[in-house]
């Protein structure tokens, strides 16, 4: 079956197994980092909560059948260590099942948490790591070629993930088609990084030719994909540039790296890596799992095409609750102002009017302190900050959660405390705590010359009044 492996992509996919251990290891060390506070036993959006009225058929997961923080912990560092020996090459230490099952742990061990992590877990990026892993299990070891059809599910998947993002954009905000939405998209966006504040002062011009580069990228370079050799690998290798570029300016979990790892393997790495070696003749019943799997993948992406064919394109959704076959998009529209959610605590017994006695808590990714650089954080992800943006957008996104987070301030919870940089309240916690809304914005060079601060931000309106643990916890609005 010589038409059934591409011996010349052994190097292609060496990298991009190793590649997606690296993410694997980091999504597994984010959930085990900040499970307890998100959604532990006394968490802000309990596991056991949500089990108790989501079925198994809507949410597989081993946490259907128990949960306990100390079972999450295990299935977090588990995955961790996992991660970690398929990062080190243990699958080509194995026979061919064998590594297939390797492949298959981590990708079940991560499905479990995404299918209970609620709204903490609703990203694009988890189903994308859910997918591309389940694709992994498939892709062989050492005993047998790259096999064509898992690297054609991978690059469908790639194809996915750019053009579905270019759809998205041309049918959403005008700005993307005037040319216009980096002129605010490094001061809005999600959550920046250090160089974001440089970005944002690039000249206006730069930033037009910056979208109508993403738009040739996203909205035709990834049909060069299906193309012959060596342009499809031109194709992915300027994906990659793409995404490195967009690494530098900001912080988008691991988003833009398994996109990277996706191109990786389309690039054709047979003039660096010399003849391939020599294999023994592919194993039928491996033929016939690859063959079934891509029939399975080919039926699974009919409400992502139909999807990407619709005027009503949604992005970021799966259609199965296995996360086989998803579909993307990311930024369909842009902010024009960014808002920003600070929150402070006092030690008085009775809240003073004029702020006086408020303190600020500090958080490790989000703009918060206006003389603070944003630090680089993704891949890892910091899920608390991510929603904490959404929540600047409007208190519907914080409806859930926001309230058991002010609780748990007012009790100086260790394990939130734990997700913060800084806690204003060290030796007891605070009698009341608030929240409140400001417009933030990028302050110009003269300014960040004379005031040092990168940030300058306006007081806007109350966010959530002044509470203590006694006090109603629905004050969103």
């Amino acid at each position: 079956m010589e038409w059934f492996t591409e011996p010349g992509y052994w190097l292609a996919r060496l990298v991009f197994q190793r590649a997606l251990a690296a993410l694997y290891l980091v999504a597994f060390l984010t959930a085990a980092l900040q499970f307890r506070a998100l959604i532990g036993e006394r968490g802000m959006l309990p596991v056991p909560r949500f089990v108790a009225r989501v079925p198994w058929r809507r949410a597989p997961s081993l946490f259907q059948l128990r949960y306990s923080d100390r079972l999450f912990a295990v299935t977090a560092w588990t995955g961790v260590l996992w991660s970690a020996a398929l990062l080190a090459g243990v699958d080509g230490l194995v026979p061919l099942w064998a590594a297939m099952l390797l492949w298959l742990v981590p990708w079940a061990l991560y499905l479990s948490i995404v299918n209970v992590g609620q709204t903490w877990y609703g990203f694009g990026w988890e189903s994308l790591l859910l997918e591309v892993g389940f694709l992994s299990v498939f892709l062989g070891n050492d005993e047998v070629g790259p096999p064509v059809l898992v690297l054609f599910l991978l690059r469908w998947v790639l194809f996915r993930v750019e053009f579905g993002a270019g759809l998205i954009k041309m049918r959403g905000d005008r700005c993307w088609r005037d040319l216009t939405c980096l002129y605010y998209h490094h001061e809005t966006q999600p959550m920046p990084g250090p160089l974001s504040w440089f970005f944002h002062h690039l000249p206006r011009p730069l930033h037009r030719v910056e979208v109508a580069a993403n738009h040739v990228t996203q909205l035709v370079v990834p049909f060069l994909l299906f193309t012959p050799q060596p342009v499809a690998s031109y194709a992915a290798a300027l994906m990659v540039l793409t995404q490195l570029w967009l690494i530098l300016s900001g912080n988008f979990s691991w988003l833009n790296w398994i996109t990277v790892t996706l191109a990786l393997s389309a690039i054709d790495w047979s003039p660096l890596s010399g003849p391939p070696p020599a294999l023994p003749e592919t194993p039928l019943w491996y033929a016939v799992v690859v063959a079934a799997v891509t029939c399975g993948v080919a039926a699974l992406s009919y409400h992502p095409v139909r999807n990407l064919l619709s005027r009503r394109q949604i992005m970021n959704t799966s259609f199965d609750p296995l996360h086989l076959v998803n579909t993307y998009g990311a930024f369909g529209s842009i902010g024009r102002v960014r808002t920003e959610v600070v929150v402070e605590g006092t030690n008085a017994r009775v809240p003073s009017v004029d702020g006086s006695a408020w303190r600020e808590y500090g958080f490790r990714g989000k703009p918060g302190d206006v003389r603070r650089l944003p630090r680089q954080f993704a891949p890892y992800h910091l899920r608390l900050d991510w929603l904490m943006w959404f929540a600047g957008l409007s208190p519907a996104y914080a409806r859930s959660w926001f309230g058991p987070f002010l609780e748990r301030l007012l009790t100086n919870d260790r394990d939130t405390l734990r997700l913060l940089r800084h806690n204003p309240f060290p030796d007891e916690p605070p009698t009341y705590v608030r929240a409140r809304l400001y417009r933030y914005r990028y302050t110009t060079w003269r300014e960040l010359r004379e005031t040092g601060a990168w940030w300058h931000r306006t007081y806007v309106r109350e966010f959530w009044p002044p509470t203590r643990l006694d006090t109603p916890a629905d004050h969103s609005r």
